[in-house]
């Protein structure tokens, strides 16, 4: 059973063309400059973000704790959004350059980008099963 799904793998292989590879690359490229558009909205609205969630918090015990937990939270999400974005791009010029050394930086981007709905999920599976795996 492992065998024929080499020998398939390694026929799909042959076929694979740097064409593709590129495009691939390029779509990465496009996918980091809209999570670094993404990044810049997050910083920009994050006053409106606090008062928004601090409007939710006027009947609650104690929302001190759950304003740090919304500051926590919205720092990670800023955080994830431009790591994202600077992996997506460095990783899709790599495949743009050279096909063996962006490896590596591809799977990190593609899972990194797999919670982001819609464009994340299907880059991220698509390069998931196009990425070839070591030998």
């Amino acid at each position: 059973m492992a065998t024929d799904a080499r020998a398939f793998y390694s026929a799909h292989l042959r076929t694979r063309t740097a064409g593709g590879t590129r495009t691939l690359g390029l779509a990465w490229v496009v996918y980091g400059v809209y999570r670094l558009a993404v990044t810049v909205w997050l910083i920009a609205f994050t006053t409106t973000a606090t008062l928004m969630f601090g409007a939710l918090l006027t009947r609650v015990p104690d929302p001190y704790s759950l304003m740090t937990a919304f500051h926590i939270l919205y720092s990670v999400a800023i955080v994830w959004s431009g790591v994202s974005a600077l992996l997506g791009m460095v990783a899709g010029l790599a495949m743009m350059a050279t096909q063996n050394a962006a490896r590596i930086l591809v799977v990190a981007a593609a899972l990194l980008a797999l919670p982001e709905l819609p464009f994340g999920v299907m880059l991220g599976v698509y390069t998931l099963t196009h990425v070839p795996p070591r030998d």
